[in-house]
Parts: structure tokens; C-alpha cells; sequence
């Protein structure tokens, strides 16, 4: 595959599953992001103000298991010289989650509270791998996959260079196009993790989490065989 395109689908791919994972989360268990955990301060603090609930201080657990999280990819990383098994490894972890709370539904209130957060921190561990895949490896994406304040500022940026060139400098189209693949693959995610969530709550990570560790090793055979 080549390098442009293999970026193109990587940077695709993890968006999609960031916004899949990011509102599965916050539509099917309490309003608890999993992608950019500082999101939850301020879920929390609403919640505080408003009358806080044993439970909402569940939110601030999502900050230390994100930083383990980001301590054991760091670790992964330094062992394996393939820098894609860390996302494989965010699929496992997405696939135990989503069998988890399979296994769960039925049960009183068919999802427990206790069980529903222990799949979240799952999810919330697989984002940490994702988020430390893209610090460590920049350049094997567009840009940030999981939070997009800074790649909605940088289209923006180029949009405004493109307008002022009144369209005659077009080298800014490259920018654009990889806005779009980034904004529009984390859009088509919200949009399916919001889907999921109401349909099959939690359980519906086990379609990013299977199709994460299927495009790893569909991608690794093509290297062996290139």
C-alpha cells in the first residue's frame, strides 16, 4: 500500500472509531467521554452544581486510567517495532469491552452499574492507546485522531488562505482534503456511536474493536507479501 494512501486510511479509520467510542460512551453510559477524558470535568462539574449523584464521581476515575493507559502504550510502543500493534491491542481491549457488556445485558436494569463502568474504563484504557499512537507516531496520520479543536482550527486556517489567494494558490487544497478525511471520518463515527449506543449500547464497541484488529493483520499480510 502506498504511503499516502495507507495515512489516508489510518487517519480515516481512528477518527471514526474515536467518534464511535467518544458517543457510545457519553449516549450509553452516563455521559462519560472515553476519547478526550478532560471532557468529563465538565460533565462533572455540571453535575456537581446541579446535584451530584455517587456515581458522577466515577467520571473523575476516567483521568488516572487514561494516564496508565498512556504509561503501558508508551511501554508496548518501546517493545514492538510494529508501530500499528499498539492499535491492534486497542481492538483487543475494545472487543473484551463490547463482549463484556454483551455478557451483561439481562441482568437487573439490564446493564449494572458497577458492570457499565468497568467497560467504559475498557474503553476509556483502548483510547489511551490510540491517543499515545498518535503522539508517538505523528506522522503516521493527518493530525490528531481523537480530539479536533486543533485539526477544525488548521482547516479553517486553510480555508482562509485559500479564500484570501482567491483560489489561485491551490496548494492549500492538500490541507483541505486532509481536513475533510479527519473531520468527516469523526463525524461518520459520532453518527455511528450514537446509532450503536441506542440500539445496542456498550456492547456496540465490537464493531470498531473487530474491525481495528481485522485491518491490522489485513495490512500486515500486505506488508509480508510487499
Amino acid at each position: 500500500m502506498e504511503t499516502g494512501k495507507n495515512i489516508n486510511f489510518v487517519t480515516l479509520l481512528l477518527t471514526a472509531v474515536a467518534g464511535f467510542c467518544d458517543t457510545i460512551t457519553f449516549v450509553a453510559a452516563d455521559r462519560i467521554f472515553s476519547a478526550h477524558v478532560t471532557g468529563n470535568f465538565i460533565v462533572f462539574a455540571y453535575q456537581m452544581i446541579k446535584g451530584a449523584e455517587p456515581g458522577d464521581w466515577v467520571k473523575l476515575l476516567t483521568f488516572p486510567v487514561f494516564i496508565l493507559a498512556v504509561i503501558v502504550g508508551g511501554w508496548i510502543s518501546s517493545r514492538f517495532k510494529n508501530s500499528h500493534f499498539l492499535l491492534c491491542c486497542e481492538g483487543i481491549l475494545l472487543i473484551a469491552a463490547g463482549i463484556l457488556a454483551y455478557s451483561s445485558t439481562g441482568t437487573v436494569n439490564s446493564l449494572m452499574t458497577v458492570q457499565m463502568y468497568i467497560v467504559t474504563m475498557l474503553i476509556v484504557f483502548a483510547m489511551g492507546f490510540q491517543n499515545t499512537f498518535g503522539k508517538l507516531y505523528v506522522k503516521e496520520t493527518y493530525g490528531p485522531t481523537t480530539m479536533m479543536t486543533g485539526n477544525v482550527t488548521q482547516f479553517s486556517l486553510d480555508l482562509r488562505a485559500l479564500l484570501s489567494s482567491g483560489f489561485v494558490d491551490r496548494s492549500y487544497l492538500t490541507g483541505l482534503k486532509k481536513g475533510v478525511v479527519t473531520l468527516g471520518g469523526f463525524l461518520l463515527g459520532c453518527f455511528l456511536g450514537a446509532y450503536a449506543g441506542k440500539v445496542f449500547g456498550l456492547a456496540g464497541v465490537l464493531l470498531p474493536g473487530a474491525t481495528m484488529v481485522i485491518c491490522y493483520f489485513s495490512m500486515r499480510s500486505v506488508q509480508e507479501i510487499n
